[in-house]
């Protein structure tokens, strides 16, 4: 009876445990979301920075900005979000032991209702059991 038990809870609890795939989608739509909103602990949260930690963003124009990773802790006020969307897609991952890289698009769309469209690709390691976000590179796209 004991033993019924425990693999009765077992059973149970194992259709409720989250995948890496599942815990690091719900990350990045949280940052992004966190990012959008303007909440800066939220979105500092999903972040380790590490000594090689790296952030590589192009700009529509050609241009491109190697960002201080410290920034995605504490950003200038005027580069965060002050409400908006954001919606992620096309995820593709490799995830290996404690490390994952991640690409996707994301569709984001500020209080003006301007949509700007980007590719993405994440950087993650598992830090005490959670997964962060350590470093990052943006490329814009074009939708036509």
């Amino acid at each position: 009876m004991k033993y019924a038990f425990l693999l009765l809870l077992f059973t149970i609890t194992s259709g409720f445990a989250q995948t890496d795939e599942e815990a690091i989608i719900l990350l990045l739509e949280k940052e992004s979301s966190a990012w959008r909103s303007g909440d800066l602990e939220t979105h500092a949260s999903c972040w380790s920075i590490q000594p090689y930690s790296r952030i590589f963003v192009s700009m529509a124009d050609g241009n491109s900005m190697d960002v201080p990773p410290a920034m995605m802790i504490n950003p200038p006020e005027h580069l965060v979000g002050k409400g908006g969307t954001s919606k992620n897609s096309n995820y593709k991952m490799n995830i290996s032991g404690n490390h994952a890289w991640v690409t996707h698009d994301e569709e984001s769309t500020n209080t003006e209702g301007i949509t700007n469209y980007t590719y993405e690709m994440r950087i993650l390691e598992k830090i005490d059991g959670s997964w962060k976000l350590v470093g990052q590179s943006i490329h814009p796209r074009k939708t036509e």
